[in-house]
């Protein structure tokens, strides 16, 4: 929904260069980045996501959900000449000392394990730009090698076949394509931090707000984001500034981006979404994006010292959130922090996440990876939920559909298609549903995706409800569900 397009990464990272404003000369100037190379440097990551969809049920701990990570990544700065740099992070899932609270309230660490358990590296080797901009990245191909054999497993044809019916392939492939993926979804801090930083040195007033803007492709929408950069304090003595950044995509463009997943929203909601006044649902259609960084620069290298970052997003009536702050160990916190970064008692739901297994051990493992996303982050979809004695992991489950008719849609006030699954299915469907419970998941039907529902409440009826789509296409689905032995995939979201 609201991560970042990756196949325009490379425009962004363009764009983000030439936002910088254009300072007025008599201010403060902030130097052009120049890290010493060779220099290991350790940053303090703490995350968390907020979702709020208390628009579309009132059950207790099932409207909002919030989970968090607390992080130690090290970076250093290998090479760096006139046309950019070479960088390595040394990356770890581990929870640093002295963080907050009980360990098992931070599930995005368990889901980072996962994630460097499936990309099987804990170290990546890039190139950036000079502003710190990542470009290029080292060993892809084995990245990539690797991921395929968690895919194979063990067993080659049995794993190749389930790795298939997951759309794992489809994931690498991706990552083929645009190996930077790779990079966003195990040290996305290099791009925060690159950020603050300019590959020349910029002259700011204080308090004088500079405004830039640029487009952002979403779904092939062009949406407008105006973005806003302010200096707001310095601080001689430990010779930094504070810079914030304020950015809002143009509320129109970016609600008519969001049009089919405000669609799926209601599809999962349709009892709630029946009852809706014309009120409620022009609130529903609308959508809204910003973000909020501020910045602790060093006026001596140029460089990011501390990051804080809130991403809020809003559609159908539903709010996420995603806070993220980096700190270099070296030099001491100067941003206030919000209290889900800081809460030593935090309600965080039990997702049942366990490790995810070697290469070796079996087929089908990567189900569950995902790049990011956002929001909520892009870990949340690479758990797999198993225990000890025996429980199955949150697999793609097949089911046997008992009708399917096209109707007038209570959801959409359109055409529908109102699926009804057989007893045995509409269990399974409701064991799967309860186990994917705050994950977005995927409707499949003869392998092409045409639902993918966030899992806020279990479905125990058996019914699925499938709109916003030409009524002719919903004809041509029913058909093929109709067709002896037609089944319905249902899995988490890749």
């Amino acid at each position: 929904m609201t991560s970042l397009h990756w196949k325009r990464f490379a425009w962004f990272c363009l764009c983000l260069t030439l936002s910088h404003p254009a300072w007025s000369a008599g201010g403060i100037e902030i130097p052009g980045y120049a890290p010493a190379t060779g220099v290991e440097r350790s940053y303090r990551v703490q995350k968390a996501t907020e979702t709020d969809m208390s628009f579309w049920f009132d059950k207790p701990g099932a409207s909002a959900m919030t989970m968090r990570g607390a992080f130690r990544q090290r970076m250093t700065v290998l090479s760096r000449d006139e046309d950019g740099m070479r960088v390595r992070w040394s990356l770890s899932a581990d929870l640093p000392a002295g963080t907050a609270g009980l360990a098992d309230s931070y599930q995005m660490n368990l889901l980072y394990r996962n994630s460097l358990t499936a990309y099987g590296t804990a170290t990546l080797e890039f190139e950036t730009d000079l502003n710190g901009n990542p470009r290029t990245l080292s060993d892809a191909d084995q990245i990539v090698a690797h991921m395929r054999e968690m895919a194979a497993g063990g067993a080659p044809s049995a794993g190749a076949s389930a790795a298939r019916e997951s759309g794992v392939y489809d994931i690498i492939a991706k990552l083929e394509a645009n190996p930077l993926q790779i990079v966003a979804a195990l040290a996305p801090e290099a791009q925060l931090l690159a950020t603050g930083q300019s590959y020349q040195a910029e002259t700011m007033e204080m308090g004088q707000a500079s405004v830039a803007s640029r487009d952002e492709d979403y779904g092939g929408v062009n949406v407008p984001v105006t973005s806003t950069w302010t200096l707001k304090s310095t601080d001689a003595t430990a010779g930094t500034a504070t810079l914030s950044l304020s950015e809002e995509a143009d509320a129109a463009a970016f609600s008519q981006s969001q049009q089919p997943v405000i669609a799926n929203l209601m599809s999962s909601f349709a009892e709630r979404a029946k009852s809706l006044t014309a009120d409620q649902l022009a609130s529903v259609k609308r959508a809204s994006k910003n973000r909020s960084v501020e910045l602790v620069v060093s006026l001596n290298d140029g460089s990011t010292l501390e990051a804080s970052e809130i991403v809020t997003v809003t559609t159908g009536d539903a709010t996420f959130r995603t806070y993220t702050h980096i700190q270099r160990e070296d030099m001491p916190a100067k941003l206030p922090l919000p209290a889900v970064l800081t809460a030593k008692d935090l309600q965080t739901p039990d997702l049942g996440i366990e490790p995810l297994p070697s290469a070796k051990t079996g087929p089908g493992i990567l189900d569950e990876l995902s790049t990011p996303p956002a929001p909520p982050t892009a870990s949340q979809d690479t758990a797999a939920a198993a225990d000890d004695d025996g429980a199955k992991a949150i697999a793609p489950v097949s089911l046997a559909v008992k009708s399917a008719e096209v109707a007038l849609s209570p959801v959409s006030y359109d055409h529908g298609l109102n699926i009804m699954l057989t007893p045995e299915s509409a269990a399974a469907f409701r064991d799967f549903t309860q186990a994917a419970l705050g994950r977005q998941t995927q409707m499949l039907i003869n392998d092409n995706v045409v639902m993918e529902p966030w899992m806020r409440e279990p479905i125990m009826d058996g019914r699925i409800v499938l709109s916003g789509t030409d009524r002719k296409d919903l004809e041509a689905l029913a058909e093929q569900l109709k067709a002896p032995g037609a089944k319905i995939v249902v899995r988490l979201r890749p």
